[in-house]
């Protein structure tokens, strides 16, 4: 029975996992594409993706909610992970939406802002490599509350 599991879309990549672990594919793939053979996979691209993933679990390790969880856990998350690039200004998440996303700052800062009775002011807040945010609406199921 086959199952669609991903739609992909330009620019979408797959079949990495496959390389990097030496392991079966788990999809079959129905599209036009540019591929690469595992020893060039291995020879050129490897090391920056090793790189890569060495970057992340390195932020990874340091963020305190994932204090508790394994390097094999942590490993499944970075490949869940999808890297977002975002302008100066941008706004991310704003405060009272519903909550579907949980960010974990990789470089760079993210300013936040947070309205309360208590101040005229929004109350500023500033995120920087390692820090995370959004995790509050996905854990309590609530709006986000910055």
């Amino acid at each position: 029975v086959e199952m669609v599991v991903k739609a992909c879309v330009k620019g979408d990549l797959f079949g990495e996992l496959a390389l990097l672990y030496n392991c079966p594919r788990a999809a079959s793939v129905h599209t036009v594409l540019w591929e690469l053979d595992r020893a060039t996979f291995n020879n050129i691209v490897m090391e920056g993706v090793q790189r890569k993933r060495n970057q992340c679990l390195t932020v990874l390790s340091s963020v305190p909610l994932f204090a508790e969880i394994s390097r094999s856990e942590l490993e499944n998350i970075i490949d869940a992970l999808k890297m977002e690039r975002r302008p100066h200004g941008d706004v991310i998440i704003r405060q009272g939406e519903v909550g579907e996303h949980f960010y974990i700052v990789y470089e760079g800062q993210v300013m936040a802002s947070k309205v309360t009775e208590d101040s005229p002011d929004p109350v500023m807040m500033v995120h920087e490599a390692g820090d995370y945010f959004g995790e509050l609406a996905l854990i309590l199921d609530a709006p986000r509350a910055a």
